[in-house]
């Protein structure tokens, strides 16, 4: 669950920042993405704008980047290259990035992940049920992620409405 210590980067940030998550395959330890991200933050820009970029580490493998002025002037060009250079920094600290595809719930307390294409037999088991907490990665903003959305039972979700439906209509 994202705590408002975990939060405290971005407090001089409005909510209409532009939000960012990217899932690592495994925990890392923020000191170690510490030196990489700064770099990264303290470089970001394009066609002659400085990015006023801000990071911080959710649930020791979500990477949180917000940003006030791409929400209301957006530049691809700017957001694609951060996102490779995030990628190019994970790939130099041995962490792998996950499929934006995959869902990250949470499961007796811990954080596990499940292929999409999955979940109608972990709905069918057990592992997965309404009220199992997912992780939405697909957050816009960051009143978003202040304000609760980031994680909420299973059937709040779109994945939830898709996949519950699936299930029960197949019950």
């Amino acid at each position: 669950m994202a705590t408002p210590a975990s939060l405290s980067a971005f407090a001089a940030l409005p909510d209409e920042a532009r939000l960012w998550l990217v899932a690592f395959d495994r925990p890392v330890d923020a000191a170690l993405l510490a030196p990489d991200m700064d770099a990264l933050m303290g470089r970001w820009r394009h066609k002659g704008v400085q990015y006023q970029g801000i990071w911080t580490l959710l649930e020791d493998r979500i990477l949180a980047i917000a940003e006030p002025t791409l929400a209301s002037n957006p530049s691809g060009c700017a957001i694609d290259g951060m996102l490779r250079s995030v990628g190019q920094a994970a790939g130099r600290l041995g962490l792998g990035l996950l499929d934006p595809q995959t869902v990250v719930a949470r499961v007796s307390g811990h954080v596990r992940t499940f292929a999409r294409t999955d979940l109608e037999a972990h709905l069918a088991d057990g592992t997965l049920d309404a009220g199992t907490p997912i992780l939405d990665l697909a957050l816009l903003t960051l009143g978003d992620l202040r304000s609760g959305r980031f994680e909420r039972p299973l059937a709040a979700t779109w994945i939830g409405r898709k996949h519950l439906r699936t299930a029960s209509a197949q019950a």
